[in-house]
């Protein structure tokens, strides 16, 4: 990638910002959903078992979206896919604030996240959108807009601890949020550039379907989606059970558990910040390898460690080594702009059977020896995406090895 530092148009600048700040609400929407999640588990009275199967519904939805996005992107474009999908997913939020507030059941509550996981497909749109913006302006932006997304999640986690904390209805709050969702995506995507060079460019995109399904026979993409996985299960586990975990493994109430989780998302925030600046400087296998590193030991510090202030000191480690894995696994995917949509749909596809595989493994081992010890199932694959981590190469630098 080019290093030099001529300010962009005022275009890309405003395809910049409006990335950046769909990227940021993605993660808001979803801190505010993950902050929220003892509240669900009281309000349902569900054994950690259950939760992870109703989890399950969010993650099974992200599958199916991931699937198809590559496909409903190539019909659609990535800016238009990104007005639909997160339109649906406001809309989802809305609902799901008129569910737990009138029909709080298990089946109505999975119904609604299914759907809110299904419009995942805005995950893969907005990454082609972000490489596409990236490659125009000649910096890294990746990790970047995916800073973004952290600190998305850590207003949204906050905002959800808060609102724990002064009793703000959990039906109120989701309402909210989906309705602030909808307005700014209506309003944001007015300034997204198209991400796929028009026919003839000779970085158009080449192939139809055979050419979508022949990227997963190349090694690489593979071992980038392992990297990508490997990582997600870093993120997601700690999404999706960190608040949990320090509650019933560590003894904190709800509110300090959301709190907890606005420490890992912090931390994530501050890893990308930071991890733009090392990308540019030692290049992506150290930095990924190190990340990974960062995890292992962050992790286990908060699996063995019962000292309640070591264990957050670990709960920071953990998330500023879960940071770059999926931003610049994404980057790497989307390497060769003739092929991106096909490779980032199927890193991208790879990536999200963390968070189909990774609710119910992980609840149901939970259930058994505690959510702690079953949180050791995330080291392993995270030692994986370490040795992966020679797949994200950058092409320059493979041709020079």
């Amino acid at each position: 990638m080019s290093t030099t530092r001529t300010r962009p148009s005022a275009e890309l600048r405003h395809w910049r910002d409006a990335v950046f700040t769909i990227f940021a609400l993605c993660g808001f929407v979803f801190g505010s959903w993950a902050s929220r999640v003892p509240t669900v588990r009281d309000l349902l009275g569900a054994s950690t078992q259950e939760m992870g199967f109703l989890i399950l519904g969010l993650s099974a939805g992200s599958i199916v979206g991931v699937v198809t996005a590559s496909t409903v992107i190539a019909r659609l474009g990535a800016t238009r896919t990104i007005t639909v999908a997160y339109s649906a997913v406001s809309i989802a939020m809305i609902a799901l604030g008129f569910v737990v507030m009138f029909v709080p059941a298990f089946a109505p509550i999975f119904l609604v996240l299914l759907v809110v996981g299904a419009a995942s497909t805005v995950d893969v749109a907005m990454n082609l959108s972000g490489a596409a913006n990236e490659r125009a302006i000649g910096r890294t932006l990746m990790p970047l807009f995916h800073a973004s997304f952290s600190g998305g999640t850590v207003a949204g986690a906050g905002l959800g601890a808060l609102f724990e904390l002064v009793r703000v209805p959990i039906g109120v709050h989701f309402v909210g949020v989906g309705v602030l969702a909808l307005a700014t995506t209506l309003i944001l995507v007015r300034f997204l550039q198209p991400a796929e060079q028009p026919a003839g460019h000779e970085d158009a995109p080449t192939g139809g379907l055979r050419t979508r399904l022949a990227v997963w026979a190349d090694p690489r993409v593979l071992l980038i989606g392992l990297i990508v996985l490997g990582m997600a299960f870093a993120e997601g586990s700690a999404n999706d059970w960190l608040s949990l975990a320090m509650v019933d493994g560590h003894g904190l109430d709800n509110a300090a558990g959301a709190a907890v989780l606005g420490l890992f998302l912090a931390a994530m925030t501050a890893g990308r910040i930071g991890g733009t600046v090392a990308l540019d400087r030692f290049g992506r296998v150290p930095v990924l390898r190190t990340s990974a590193a960062l995890a292992v030991v962050g992790l286990l510090i908060v699996i063995v460690v019962p000292v309640d202030a070591v264990a957050i000191a670990g709960v920071a480690l953990w998330g500023i080594g879960a940071s770059l894995g999926f931003p610049v696994g994404m980057s790497a995917a989307a390497d060769d702009p003739r092929t991106a949509t096909a490779t980032v749909g199927a890193v991208a596809t790879i990536g999200y059977t963390a968070f189909l595989v990774g609710p119910p493994v992980i609840g149901l081992i939970g259930q058994q020896t505690g959510i702690l010890r079953a949180l050791i199932v995330v080291l392993v694959l995270i030692t994986a995406a370490g040795l992966a981590s020679g797949a994200a190469r950058r092409p320059l630098d493979r041709a020079t090895a």
